[in-house]
């Protein structure tokens, strides 16, 4: 585990390209992202992934009026596919190690697609867009109750500029959880994600020291 997560954080410049898939690598290394309808779970999957990345998106009909809630945000009304099922994207990192990202559906009708997707997960994603807070909770609370670990990454879609520490509050998030800024659309963005997810993972599974006191003389 530690000897893959330290390859993860050592992402770099012979993944900017994107690639044909190689050989089947020793260690397949799995991370989900979730959050909300409309966040950007889709769009950081392509930024990031190496391959053309494979989605499962279908243009969204009056079939789903009532059903997706769309709210009064300008950037869903205007949002035209959905994703059914998952998106799925990959990095290589080196010969034996490869990152697989899956993207999870945002609507409430395929919440139960998640709990299969976190199986084997290593940790996760939760994309968060600060116009609707609320629809990150369902996502922090599978992912606690699975007992995975989560990075928050915010969104950049303009909207109110909320501090850390009110963000933190809105979202009753642990002290220990990274909270990051991020653009799904920027390659390099979605790369920090990972990396301060994979940063966050080391500093959970490192071995940590122990104390063991001195015997002192009489």
């Amino acid at each position: 585990m530690d000897s893959a997560i330290s390859e993860i954080s050592g992402i770099s410049e012979r993944s900017a390209t994107r690639r044909e898939l190689t050989a089947t690598a020793d260690n397949g290394l799995k991370i989900v992202v979730v959050g909300g309808f409309g966040v950007g779970k889709t769009t950081l999957v392509r930024s990031v992934s190496e391959i053309r990345p494979l989605t499962t998106e279908e243009t969204m009909t009056q079939a789903g009026q009532g059903i997706d809630e769309l709210g009064d945000i300008e950037g869903l009304r205007a949002k035209t596919s959905t994703t059914v099922a998952f998106d799925f994207g990959r990095i290589t990192l080196d010969e034996r190690n490869v990152l697989y990202l899956f993207g999870a559906p945002g609507q409430e009708r395929f919440w139960f697609l998640w709990d299969r997707l976190f199986s084997g997960t290593l940790g996760a994603v939760v994309l968060v867009d600060t116009q609707r807070l609320a629809d990150s909770w369902y996502a922090i609370d599978r992912l606690e109750h699975h007992g995975t670990p989560f990075i928050v990454a915010r969104n950049d879609f303009g909207g109110p500029a909320h501090t850390a520490e009110q963000l933190r509050e809105a979202l009753d998030l642990d002290p220990g959880v990274p909270l990051i800024d991020c653009d799904a659309r920027s390659r390099e963005s979605g790369k920090d994600v990972l990396i301060t997810l994979v940063q966050h993972l080391k500093s959970l599974y490192a071995p940590q020291e122990t104390y063991a006191p001195q015997e002192t003389t009489p």
